[in-house]
């Protein structure tokens, strides 16, 4: 997973200019909708609500804003469809997409000229999918005042289904097995850890390793434009950067 946790690592810098843009509040709040009509609005008995309140109030989405988006879920209106679409980017890395809807004919014809512009191809259902493993993924803040006890917090997660611990200098991210999900989230509110995400992902099984350049920079352009399109909620791929590309790009 190390490709994969070097790309989280580049989302997690520009996490901070990302949410300053308005749309980051529109995913949010479509994920809220969504969280209510599927489990109700008690962001208590909803641990996706809850998520998705927590995700947020960290970006600093208005009180106001996160009430109303919950109101919406109980209403009638915001009728959102859960679809995912699959492509390939240029070097024939993987992409799979993950949107919230409400206009399917729109969302595919907004992927479909996303990737010819980045000289990639939206596949069919099915292209891609086999490439990757869906999991629980947790990201918690570290809190470098108090550092933790790596080999007993392992043990402690471990007992809450935990297959995969990572340590970072401000972060630790536990991977857990997709039925895991809901037992781990469970561990890691009992361990009283600073939880800043937790979903499920898609983990590629293998990585595609690009070592131009050039290249990386359309894929992460392809990248950036599928992310930033209303109705994309998430985005996977199975691109491995190496050290010497990420030294060239920073």
């Amino acid at each position: 997973m190390a490709g994969h946790n070097k790309w989280s690592q580049i989302k997690r810098k520009k996490g901070a200019l990302d949410a300053k843009r308005s749309k980051i509040f529109t995913k949010l709040i479509k994920e809220i909708t969504v969280s209510v009509k599927e489990g109700g609005p008690d962001p208590d008995a909803n641990p996706r609500l809850r998520l998705a309140i927590q995700q947020s109030k960290a970006a600093n989405m208005p009180k106001d804003n996160i009430e109303r988006a919950i109101s919406k879920g109980e209403g009638t209106d915001g009728d959102y469809s859960e679809v995912t679409y699959e492509g390939y980017a240029v070097n024939g890395v993987a992409v799979f997409i993950e949107c919230l809807t409400d206009n399917i004919n729109r969302t595919v014809q907004n992927l479909r000229t996303i990737f010819n512009k980045g000289n990639g191809s939206l596949g069919v259902n099915g292209s891609v999918e086999f490439l990757f493993d869906r999991k629980g993924v947790f990201a918690a803040k570290q809190n470098p005042e108090q550092p933790v006890q790596e080999e007993e917090l392992m043990l402690e997660l471990a007992d809450g289904g935990a297959e995969e611990v990572e340590f970072e200098e401000d972060y630790i991210t536990v991977y857990c097995a997709m039925e895991d999900f809901g037992a781990m989230q469970k561990k890691i509110e009992e361990l009283n850890l600073d939880l800043e995400s937790a979903e499920l992902q898609r983990i590629p099984q293998t990585t595609v390793t690009v070592d131009d350049p050039e290249a990386v920079r359309q894929i992460l352009k392809l990248l950036d434009a599928l992310e930033d399109d209303d109705d994309v909620q998430k985005v996977y791929h199975n691109l491995e950067l190496s050290d010497e590309v990420l030294a060239e790009l920073e």
